[in-house]
């Protein structure tokens, strides 16, 4: 972000960039901050954008050749195009040709780093991975972000918002605006404050059901799943969760299991550092072979679902059931 930062502050602007990664609150700031840097306002002539996977490249590569019109620079912005999965080559091989007058800029969410078209981008310009922020900068940004209001957050309330927002900085940046206009007569954010207006994410219902499952209160699992599909969450949308629960409990009890720290398990799991000790104590209920044949049954299932062989709410009903039995 920085290398960003620094090319629009001194004016060198790179020919091509890509954006990409799992933060997509970051990549759309740092996507609009190129933007502003890169095109004039409202300048439709020498500003163009491409979106989908059904870009026609022949199309940009035409649209590249064309000189910008009373302006020092054409501008193609290319979104959502999995160029960067297959497809790229053929770009890949024109930006060693890049016009002089035209600038390219890649909004990805996925990229294989092995692409032709990955390494053309590092090549003739910067390739930027936009990951999960840690657990001490998400604390900085929203203690700045509620200190412009004029106010402070107590470390209890600021645990109790984190737990319930999770680390996706769109959702925290929402349920912040939600907080500070709840808190409008108030200096201080306390605990209370935020139990009554932030919204819990569905991960949360789905990490306490995992838990039901794992001490085995079968009827408090279905009670949590049927919670779910109350607010229309899809069955198979909820059976994903509860795999990646447990794809994530396979990484937290494997590397616990081999000495890594806290810091390294939660890079590795894809979860903030904080969560890291939720995690391992729901490891333990569960053997490394529980986990594994877990994600395997929930393959299994996904697969009967979208063969016809089985409904999708009794899939995941079935999938509940199995792990939330007693001994």
């Amino acid at each position: 972000m920085k290398t960003i930062d620094n090319d629009i502050k001194f004016g060198q602007l790179k020919k091509v960039y890509l954006l990409y990664g799992e933060e997509r609150y970051l990549v759309r700031q740092y996507r609009d901050k190129l933007k502003k840097a890169l095109a004039l306002p409202d300048d439709t002539m020498n500003f163009s954008i491409f979106e989908g996977e059904d870009v026609n490249v022949k199309e940009i590569i035409d649209l590249s050749e064309t000189l910008p019109f009373f302006a020092d620079r054409r501008v193609i912005f290319i979104e959502d195009s999995k160029l960067f999965k297959k497809g790229g080559e053929e770009l890949a091989e024109y930006l060693e040709e890049l016009p002089e007058t035209t600038y390219v800029v890649f909004v990805e969410e996925e990229v294989d780093k092995r692409s032709r078209l990955f390494k053309a981008v590092m090549k003739q310009g910067n390739a930027v991975e936009f990951v999960t922020q840690t657990e001490e900068t998400l604390m900085k940004w929203i203690g700045a972000r509620i200190g412009r209001e004029g106010k402070n957050i107590t470390q209890a309330a600021y645990r109790t918002f984190i737990s319930k927002t999770g680390t996706d900085m769109e959702n925290i940046e929402k349920e912040l605006e939600k907080l500070i206009c709840y808190t409008l007569d108030k200096d201080v954010i306390e605990p209370e404050d935020v139990e009554a207006i932030t919204t819990e994410q569905i991960s949360n219902k789905v990490f306490d059901m995992v838990d039901a499952i794992a001490a085995h209160r079968q009827k408090q699992a279905m009670d949590l799943y049927y919670d779910l599909l109350a607010l229309r969450e899809a069955p198979m949308r909820i059976l994903f969760l509860i795999t990646r629960q447990f794809q994530i409990l396979m990484t937290v009890k494997v590397m616990s299991n081999q000495g890594f720290g806290n810091k390294d398990i939660a890079s590795k799991a894809g979860c903030p550092e904080w969560a890291v000790r939720k995690y391992q104590g729901q490891a333990k209920a569960f053997s490394l072979e529980q986990i594994k044949k877990a994600l395997q049954d929930g393959v299994e299932y996904e697969e009967a679902v979208k063969t016809g062989r089985m409904n999708d709410q009794m899939a995941v009903e079935l999938f509940i059931a199995a792990y939330s039995r007693g001994e």
